[in-house]
């Protein structure tokens, strides 16, 4: 199957001579005009959404703002991440994301601005990493989709106003993506180095849980990475030890500091870090076994997120925050495994349906099934992969769209997500009805749009503009503008209202 190609090593100047970087700030020669204002405008937009009326969340996570405070008044609890400025007790996770905070309020002075600006710009920074991981395989505009999914999604919208650890974690997600993406590119090891780094880091934000895409990410360069095996299998041993050391360092220096010399480790029975690790934050999450749990008993700890079962992201407590486009996002799954089944061992396509789809379905699986302690804010992790499927989905179908099986596939991941978008509405019945006649209406607009003549007619096999907005004649232009301006309203108006 045909992909896009990645990007030449520079851009070429008005005079044959490597472009200024500014020049590609604002536009990489290789992107059509529209590509780079319309990202810039999707962080400007984001930015808002994330920082205005920020200062109505207060403190937010109380638990942690304090930790925060302490952090302030003393450089020893700033390192050990402790609740309270006499060192007494740590918060029950690692202190990566607390030190990002203690630096702004060490800078700027304690207060909500200060506690919740940096969680906001790590959202931003996290749609523009996602944006840049997916463009460079499939495109701008499979990228402005990845970023525009997950910016509005309803949990993000939440997490990148607060401060709980989830928004630095997302982050080091992403990070760790487009670093294992530029090593299925070009197979060099430093690549996969940064990945497992970047993974470290994310254990020092919330423990085990920035390892879940671990396994997915190996696996895909396993199959996809461009060496031999060998070599291969040598670099993820690279990748894995980068990982040990930006994890285990830390780690190391609380295991070796005599108890009488540091804070108690909260969430553990033994005032030690690895039974926090496997226990409270680890394999209890997974068993139900949580002990030194101060949240609910073992019986009903599942009760923030519902029973566990396969249902679990749709139920009432979890579907209104990221499942929006869960559906849409498996059907762009299984259409892009089945268009490269044939294709070589490297293919991009297949590369990264294994890469996102790996993540979204074994990270939903694990927050389906587990049995101990989960928040429906949990879901915030899954929201990138949900982002990058849909917009890599998207745009590869639309580009075969003289094909009457890729036409199928995108009306009914239109129709899948419609019908969700009632469903998720319809919960809240009091609030915008008539907001699900709207979805209804646009999805079956573009839908008839996507099935037409006009979507086939100007077809052009590279096509890089948004839904072929290239093609030849104002009339079918206007046609595709207005067919991807109600796909987008079918897609997102339901997560942004």
């Amino acid at each position: 199957m045909t992909t896009i190609t990645t990007e030449p090593p520079f851009a070429q100047g008005g005079h044959g001579q490597p472009g200024s970087r500014i020049a590609r700030l604002l536009r990489r020669p290789e992107d059509p005009a529209w590509a780079r204002p319309t990202l810039l405008a999707l962080l400007a937009a984001t930015a808002v959404l994330y920082l205005v009326g920020l200062s109505r969340d207060g403190w937010a996570n109380v638990f942690y703002a304090a930790a925060v405070q302490a952090g302030t008044k003393s450089w020893k609890t700033f390192f050990f991440g402790s609740f309270d400025a006499a060192n007494f007790i740590t918060v029950d996770k690692p202190p990566a994301s607390l030190w990002v905070m203690d630096i702004s309020a060490r800078i700027f002075g304690l207060n909500s601005w200060s506690l919740l600006v940096p969680q906001a710009l790590e959202g931003v920074a996290t749609v523009g990493v996602l944006y840049a991981t997916v463009r460079r395989w499939f495109g701008p505009a499979a990228g402005l989709i990845a970023g525009a999914v997950l910016a509005v999604t309803p949990v993000a919208t939440l997490m990148f106003r607060y401060d709980n650890p989830d928004a630095l974690l997302v982050l080091l997600l992403v990070l760790a993506a487009y670093a294992i993406t530029r090593a299925l590119e070009s197979g060099r090891t430093r690549w996969l180095a940064l990945t497992g780094a970047l993974l470290g880091v994310g254990f020092l934000t919330k423990m085990l849980q920035a390892f879940l895409v671990l396994p997915v990410f190996a696996l895909v360069y396993l199959i996809a990475g461009p060496p031999r095996l060998g070599r291969r299998i040598w670099q993820l041993l690279v990748g894995g030890a980068a990982m040990i050391v930006a994890a285990g360092w830390w780690v190391g220096i609380v295991m070796l500091t005599p108890a009488a010399d540091r804070p108690y480790v909260d969430g553990s029975t033994d005032n030690n870090i690895l039974q926090l690790t496997l226990g409270y934050n680890g394999l209890g999450r997974l068993s139900g076994n949580e002990t030194g749990s101060v949240g609910p008993t073992t019986r009903s700890s599942a009760a923030f997120g519902g029973p566990p079962g396969i249902t679990r992201l749709f139920s009432t407590a979890m579907g209104g925050q990221a499942s929006w486009l869960i559906p849409a996002a498996v059907i762009g799954l299984m259409a892009l495994l089945w268009l490269s089944r044939r294709s070589p061992r490297t293919d991009r396509t297949r590369a990264a349906a294994l890469l996102w789809g790996g993540w979204l379905v074994l990270t939903g699986l694990v927050f389906s099934y587990m049995s101990g302690i989960i928040h429906p804010y949990y879901t915030v992790a899954l929201a990138p992969a949900i982002g990058a499927l849909t917009g890599v989905a998207a745009v590869t179908l639309w580009r075969i769209r003289e094909r009457l099986a890729a036409r199928l596939t995108l009306t009914a991941m239109l129709a899948v997500t419609a019908a969700w978008a009632w469903v998720l509405l319809g919960r809240s019945p009091g609030w915008y009805p008539w907001l699900r006649v709207v979805v209804v209406l646009a999805a079956l607009g573009a839908a008839g749009f996507i099935m037409s003549r006009q979507a086939v007619g100007g077809h052009r096999a590279r096509d890089l503009g948004f839904a072929g907005l290239a093609s030849a004649g104002r009339g079918r232009r206007l046609l595709t503008a207005a067919a991807v301006s109600l796909a987008a309203i079918a897609g997102l108006a339901g997560p942004l209202a």
